[in-house]
């Protein structure tokens, strides 16, 4: 097993030495492919910042870390959370289950939706006679998913390593006119040195290919009378990244807690509008607490999303996204809320964010 890790590890650091070097890799594919997978899941999660690799505990590492399931502190969990986004029209939606294999392993099925939903197909508006009839419009979505299959396990190695994988498809669909699918792999690892907690997550190891296939007799028609191009079916590749992070818990008083984290995110796809950017990789902090009342009142704060914008007179600024939410634990049911970029200081538009998670079969 020792020897098997080793292994997939070099296999790890080869592919992002590869997407860093194969200028022409960069060149080919979209620098944002399947970005809709790096949103995050878990109420508890958009508080903190979207920070998670390190500590992350419950069904929700199948997304962050599949490592931290090995943390789990019930036999099963489900957990479900809903946001929507752009004033509702977008909406972001997640379940997933977790569950013991035995004492040393732990698997969990999670499943990611964002989409658009009830757009109108206008392309028959106007009927045979020339007369406008809206009885002709029909509506369909643009619907993105993910589903992750994800395996853990305590390895006797380094004094005792968490260590997880995930199996990813991705499915794409724009109504009847396009649709993708997509496989790739996931690995991760956590670790408790002395009071701190540590992690790391690579996402699309290998790379995930999206094979898109077009019904361009549905759209070519109109395509050429607006003069846009038509689309021809072609691969879609997601090159690798890596995220890092670091936390620690305290205790502050008889009843109240501490955990403070952070997270990095790697990516190596050429420079991004992050704090730390270069045409070797780009780095994007993220730092969140959680201060917790006997670990059932949860008060949580978090900061994401560093970026210099440009203003129109041609001067430029930082921007930043701050998050706060609340949480609360009652006996097998934990209910989380969180506010994302309160005050708007970031592009973006905030949202609201509902999670909730059920144990079963608690340990004692």
């Amino acid at each position: 097993m020792r020897y098997l890790l080793v292994g997939i590890l070099c296999l790890c650091l080869r592919q992002i030495l590869l997407a860093q070097g194969d200028v022409s890799a960069k060149d080919n594919t979209p620098k944002y492919s399947n970005e809709y997978m790096n949103i995050g899941v878990s109420a508890r999660a958009f508080a903190m910042g979207f920070t998670g690799v390190s500590f992350i505990d419950d069904v929700t590492a199948g997304y962050w870390n599949p490592a931290g399931l090995n943390n789990l502190s019930s036999d099963h969990q489900l957990s479900l959370m809903h946001s929507s986004y752009f004033g509702g029209l977008a909406n972001y939606d997640y379940a997933a289950f977790a569950t013991s294999i035995d004492d040393q392993s732990k698997i969990a099925l999670s499943i990611i939706r964002f989409a658009v939903d009830d757009i109108p197909d206008t392309r028959f508006l106007v009927d045979v006679n020339g007369s406008i009839n809206y009885d002709n419009i029909q509506f369909f979505s643009s619907a993105d998913y993910g589903f992750l299959a994800s395996y853990a396990r305590k390895l006797p190695i380094l004094g005792g390593l968490d260590f997880g994988g995930n199996v990813k498809i991705i499915h794409r669909t724009v109504g009847s006119f396009s649709k993708a699918w997509g496989f790739g792999l996931d690995f991760g690892a956590q670790k408790q040195i002395n009071r701190w907690n540590v992690g790391v997550v690579v996402r699309d190891v290998f790379g995930t290919f999206n094979a898109w296939s077009h019904t361009t007799s549905e759209v070519e028609e109109t395509y050429a009378l607006t003069g846009n191009e038509v689309p021809v079916n072609s691969v879609e590749v997601t090159l690798p990244r890596m995220i890092l992070g670091a936390s620690r818990s305290m205790q502050l008083a008889n009843n109240f807690g501490l955990l403070a984290s952070v997270d990095v995110d790697l990516t190596f796809d050429g420079k991004r509008n992050t704090l730390v950017s270069s045409d070797l990789m780009s780095l994007d902090p993220k730092f969140g607490i959680e201060a917790d009342y006997k670990e059932m009142a949860f008060l949580r704060f978090g900061v994401n999303q560093f970026q210099k914008i440009k203003d129109f007179n041609g001067s430029t600024s930082w921007t930043f996204q701050p998050n706060m939410g609340l949480g609360i634990q009652f006996k097998d049911l934990a209910i989380d809320y969180a506010l994302t970029d309160i005050g708007n200081l970031a592009p973006g538009l905030f949202s609201h964010v509902f999670s909730i998670k059920v144990n079963f079969n608690v340990e004692e």
